[in-house]
């Protein structure tokens, strides 16, 4: 059965996006924070981001093949709930073990919340067009959120980050509660699913593996900016002209939908990705480093749209795509940590050329998609 949201249950469903994806814009900052204001390592800070992540994984693989027989706004409410307490724990801690866990804890309720969120969207009745809107409404998040968290920082240390990420959980709980979409009706069906196909499988470990490079590079783009010695003021600079660039791409995508196909899309997106990383990671002046960072979100909000409308295509059930934390942070997961242990031992230089080999690895899983549906003979966009 597909879902009609409305007006409301859209804001709701835009909300929870913005709040199940907070990697995806927070990660530079969060990392930055934990080494700038925290005093950790590289690789420590990227321990933590990657716990959250891990946690994200775990829930959604719990969720995601139930998500058919449970309500997916009670998920969301307890999901977003449970991710402001841990946030808001961390505001009080500052010792490695214990952070470590509250980071885990609180990616276990965004990976819960942001299944809902996906699955719902996913049985809507126009899945990328809906992605589409939720991903603007992230790029107004970002806008704000790199606009205002470095100097909150600054004044205030980490804490400040925590309270953001905390109030921003509590806001999408409430507004799950108030309007997210009714799926009971769905979810009370007895059908028999079926199988999914490999194209939707292998267009989302193209996916995985664009996330995996996204995170990897993004947690440490404001880190390789000082460690060059940009500066506090020129790297904020770039943090506003990415958020700034992030309101183009979903908005771009709903209009591009019927005009490109999704397959195509997503090889392009996946060597323009890896090509960027290499020039944020290898830059050595200010220019080359400000452009490639400041599009560099953007490639992955517009390939991730087309993305999404494909497999929803393929996979009507909604099954595949409400694991997207699962199998798309799977991928993130690793990201800060890996980045972190390359810094830590073989420079940014190392992440740059990594960015090249798992953006190859993107390009093969989503050419091999392409070659699956034309072999079924099925259409290869959303």
């Amino acid at each position: 059965m597909t879902i009609r949201p409305g007006r409301a249950g859209t804001a709701a469903l835009m909300v929870a996006h913005c709040a199940g994806m907070i990697d995806l814009v927070a990660l530079p900052v969060w990392v930055g924070a934990l080494v700038a204001q925290s005093h950790f390592d590289p690789q420590q800070a990227g321990l933590l981001a990657s716990l959250f992540l891990i946690g994200a994984v775990a829930a959604s693989l719990g969720l995601a093949s139930r998500m058919q027989r449970v309500r997916a706004r009670g998920v969301a409410v307890a999901g977003y709930g449970l991710a402001a307490l841990a946030f808001g724990a961390l505001t009080q801690l500052d010792a490695l073990g214990p952070m470590a866990l509250a980071h885990v804890v609180a990616g276990v309720g965004v990976g819960a919340g942001l299944s809902a969120t996906h699955g719902t969207i996913a049985r809507s009745v126009q899945p990328h067009r809906l992605f589409a809107y939720v991903g603007m409404a992230l790029g107004v998040f970002a806008v704000i959120f790199l606009g205002a968290t470095p100097g909150l920082i600054a004044m205030h240390g980490t804490a400040a980050l925590f309270v953001v990420f905390a109030v921003l959980m509590a806001i999408a709980a409430l507004m799950s509660v108030v309007a997210f979409p009714d799926t009971a009706a769905a979810q009370g069906q007895r059908t028999v699913a079926a199988p999914i196909p490999s194209a939707a499988w292998l267009g989302m470990a193209g996916i995985c593996a664009m996330a995996l490079v996204q995170s990897m590079v993004f947690s440490f783009l404001e880190r390789v900016g000082a460690e060059r010695g940009f500066g506090l003021e020129a790297i904020t600079g770039v943090l506003i002209a990415l958020g700034l660039v992030n309101l183009a791409p979903a908005g771009l995508a709903a209009w591009l939908e019927n005009r490109f196909s999704a397959l195509h899309v997503t090889r392009i997106g996946a060597v323009l990705q890896a090509l960027l990383a290499f020039v944020i990671m290898t830059a050595s002046s200010f220019a080359p480093y400000a452009a490639a960072a400041s599009v560099f979100a953007a490639v992955m909000i517009f390939t991730h749209t087309f993305a999404f409308g494909h497999i929803a295509a393929q996979d009507r059930s909604g099954r595949l795509l409400a694991a997207t934390p699962a199998i798309l942070m799977a991928g993130s997961a690793i990201g800060p940590l890996l980045g972190g242990t390359l810094v830590k031992f073989l420079g940014y230089e190392a992440l740059g050329a990594a960015a090249l080999v798992i953006g190859l690895v993107a390009l093969i899983c989503f050419h091999w998609a392409g070659a699956d549906v034309a072999e079924r003979g099925t259409v290869p966009s959303a």
